[in-house]
């Protein structure tokens, strides 16, 4: 179902106009500043928000939510964290969206936009009326698969109507967790943007970025007439353009093997092990690890202040990408605090181009 969540994201858009408001969602509308100051009133602002009113800390109004995700309160699925922050790019072109989509499910989902915001921004506003569709028709057909070739169709199509040329180079990771009745956790993903999870204290990466550097990805890139050029900071580029070997848009590139099939996994949650789940944009995965990650949480006091403690911490080590974070609690938060481990300053210094 994880699968069909991404696959579906731009086959119905004509129907999502109508029925997308009908959704719990909470979705990024406006670009947030990238200072310590806003971000600490932010922090300073949701303490004083009931549990699941948080879900509206970025938001002018506040945002009602069904009863259902009231009564979740005691299990903290409702209280939600959240924060995207404009680093020092020209435009913010990261995209997430929060929605409860019937009772028992909820998506969560990071979208790292490259090339305009086009693709982000659609995926992000339709993303929660293709699954709730996807999920109905996965309890029809279970044995239902599918990829996302019909996405990128489906974007061409909008492309050449459109008439803008420039769309052909627009295109965004996507990763997107499903939730479903508090036990089953699917993840699925294109691109470099990753989803962590809090096991015991531990962080599990449920995520594999699809760049270059993969050899199954280079491989198929290369069987397909496309080719890898390496910058001068060694860092791989499919037909020396894109960053990633698995997208949805990207149309130009899509003839040499740049593909938006996802990886998809599936977690049978314990909730007195499994204390959070993290999905993040590259602007903080490139310049933290995924434990660094994990050990940031568990030190915060609430979800709402761990996505922007971890968005300030990105922003510290050097990121100039926007951060964005999605935090979202499980039964053990909070039972496996622990300190940050001392890093020497030298690994620092080398780790993942942080200092430059």
């Amino acid at each position: 179902m994880a699968t069909l969540a991404i696959a579906l994201v731009c086959r119905y858009h004509g129907a999502a106009a109508a029925k997308v408001a009908k959704l719990t969602c909470i979705q990024q509308k406006s670009y947030l500043s990238s200072s310590a100051k806003s971000n600490g009133a932010a922090v300073a602002r949701q303490k004083h928000l009931a549990p699941w009113d948080r879900f509206g800390i970025w938001l002018n109004d506040p945002v009602v939510l069904p009863p259902r995700v009231a009564n979740l309160q005691s299990k903290k699925v409702a209280n939600i964290g959240y924060a995207s922050q404009i680093g020092k790019r020209r435009d913010n072109e990261d995209r997430f969206s929060i929605a409860e989509l019937s009772d028992g499910l909820f998506c969560f989902a990071v979208f790292d936009g490259h090339g305009g915001t086009d693709a982000a921004e659609f995926c992000s506003r339709y993303i929660g009326h293709y699954i709730q569709y996807a999920s109905i028709y996965f309890l029809i057909v279970p044995e239902f698969s599918t990829n996302l070739g019909a996405t990128d169709s489906d974007f061409m199509q909008d492309v050449c109507d459109s008439g803008k040329g420039a769309l052909f180079t627009s295109g965004t990771t996507a990763t997107v967790a499903l939730l479903k009745e508090e036990s089953l956790l699917m993840v699925a993903n294109v691109g470099d943007s990753p989803a962590i999870l809090c096991h015991e204290g531990k962080a599990e990466q449920l995520t594999e970025d699809h760049t270059p550097r993969r050899r199954d990805e280079r491989k198929r890139i290369k069987e397909c007439g496309g080719f890898i050029d390496w910058s001068c900071a060694t860092n791989p580029y499919v037909n020396g353009r894109l960053a990633m070997t698995r997208s949805i848009g990207d149309v130009d590139l899509k003839p040499y093997g740049v593909t938006a099939q996802p990886e998809v996994k599936t977690v049978e949650l314990q909730h007195m092990k499994d204390c959070f789940l993290v999905l993040t944009t590259d602007g903080v995965s490139a310049f933290m690890e995924a434990q660094e990650v994990c050990d940031v949480v568990k030190r915060c006091q609430d979800p709402s202040e761990a996505a922007a403690v971890i968005n300030e911490q990105a922003l510290q080590y050097g990121s100039h990408d926007n951060v964005t974070t999605i935090v979202v609690p499980f039964g053990a938060w909070g039972k496996y605090s622990t300190s940050l481990t001392c890093t020497s300053f030298g690994r620092m210094m080398v780790a993942g181009s942080r200092w430059h």
